[in-house]
């Protein structure tokens, strides 16, 4: 691994009534190795620190420990004075994209950061029980994605949501290269069994951030998400490595989202389970 790099996974697991995302992940700064597993819920967040040696990754598997995280499912077993947590949670058919994310991006190098979409949605099996509190996920709803690089970027919105018929994700973010900046897009929306894809490298552009909107368009398409009531909870981030920036996510929030194509609404919808990443602090 190189200095001041990190490597991360994301998965959610969302029932009706119950959200639970699970984030293992390895860093490297200024020549020391640790890895961690975040934990969050509606309710609260945890970060759990373990020494570099017990990190392995093989072809379709994340271990840290006794934990274990893949295209298969997750297995959760740790014990410390802040969290108890265990359980299995076993995963469906997973639906990754036609292509990466990243599209031509993939192929520039030294960016600060990169995305990945493992699986859009796919079906989540399972007990965890996490400080005493039971979380069950019966045919629930299951997300999957990753970053790599040396920092998260200094602002950004994220959000993804599964729901009847579809699932989506957005991200947004200030772009450092080559001595400049510019706005990024990547996202893709999964709808009536049809993948739309909306990136800068597609010609998408963002006509509005503000008052937690964002508006993307791109052609015939447009997006819309909106975070109408956040339910943060905190997390650690990378720079340079060193997991030392805070960001906050709402795991499960109240949230606004409308596709539309060729000014025909294909959906609109207010919902309750939406996450939710708003790291645009100029802009409200």
């Amino acid at each position: 691994m190189y200095n001041n790099f990190f490597y991360g996974w994301y998965f959610k697991c969302q029932s009706d009534t119950q959200t639970l995302a699970v984030i293992p992940a390895v860093h490297n700064a200024r020549n020391k190795r640790t890895c961690s597993i975040q934990v969050i819920t509606d309710q609260d967040a945890w970060t759990v620190t373990f020494p570099a040696d017990l990190f392995k990754r093989t072809k379709g598997n994340i271990f840290i420990g006794e934990n274990r995280f893949g295209e298969n499912g997750i297995c959760l077993a740790i014990h410390n004075p802040q969290l108890t947590i265990r359980g299995n949670l076993d995963f469906g058919r997973l639906f990754p994209l036609k292509y990466d994310i990243m599209g031509p991006f993939m192929l520039v190098p030294f960016m600060e950061c990169r995305h990945s979409v493992w699986s859009m949605r796919h079906l989540v099996t399972g007990n965890v029980c996490i400080n005493g509190q039971e979380y069950s996920f019966q045919n629930a709803r299951g997300y999957w994605e990753g970053d790599r690089g040396r920092s998260f970027p200094k602002e950004y919105i994220w959000t993804q949501c599964c729901f009847e018929g579809g699932a989506l994700m957005l991200s947004v973010a200030d772009i450092p290269m080559a001595g400049i900046h510019f706005t990024g897009i990547i996202g893709a929306v999964l709808w009536r069994g049809k993948e739309y894809r909306i990136a800068t490298y597609l010609g998408a552009r963002v006509v509005r951030i503000q008052n937690k909107t964002v508006r993307v368009i791109q052609g015939n398409l447009e997006l819309e998400v909106r975070l109408l009531e956040a339910a943060k909870q905190p997390l650690k981030a990378p720079t340079k490595g060193n997991m030392v920036r805070t960001i906050h996510e709402s795991a499960s929030c109240r949230a606004f989202y409308r596709f539309r194509k060729k000014g025909c609404i294909l959906f609109a919808f207010e919902t309750d389970k939406a996450s939710f990443e708003f790291e645009y602090f100029s802009r409200y």
